[in-house]
């Protein structure tokens, strides 16, 4: 029975640390980046071109 009651108050911290750093991570403006995500899929990386290692 103790083992259950250690585990509960374990589960219990680290689920409100969890908790904690989320509502941290919403109120500091990490989560408003809500328009490039979708936007950066449409454009293309720029293609660098082959370079010549092989001439001396």
């Amino acid at each position: 029975m103790s083992a259950i009651v250690i585990l509960l108050i374990a589960s219990i911290s680290v689920s409100a640390i969890f908790l904690a750093a989320f509502i941290w991570s919403v109120r500091s403006g990490q989560m408003d980046d809500d328009f490039s995500p979708p936007q950066r899929i449409l454009f293309d990386n720029p293609v660098n071109p082959p370079s010549n290692n092989n001439q001396q």
